[in-house]
């Protein structure tokens, strides 16, 4: 079983997690929604697999590059 690692592409807050550890979840679903300057970025699955690891809460600060799922 392949793991990925899913990580930010901005700085930003995580506004709302879509998901929670053990969903299933197709490739392209949302997982978050972070925002950056009153923008709403979505964060999606890049392949079909099983929620592992949330690495973020609601309302936490990320960085360019952190982690924030892990997908089994």
């Amino acid at each position: 079983m392949a793991i990925t690692h899913i990580e930010s592409e901005i700085s930003g807050l995580v506004w709302r997690l879509e998901v929670k550890p053990g969903d299933r979840v197709e490739a392209d679903q949302v997982l978050i929604i972070l925002e950056s300057m009153k923008m709403e970025i979505p964060v999606q699955a890049p392949c079909a697999g099983m929620v592992k690891e949330l690495r973020v809460n609601e309302g936490e600060a990320v960085s360019e590059g952190q982690v924030l799922v892990v997908l089994a």
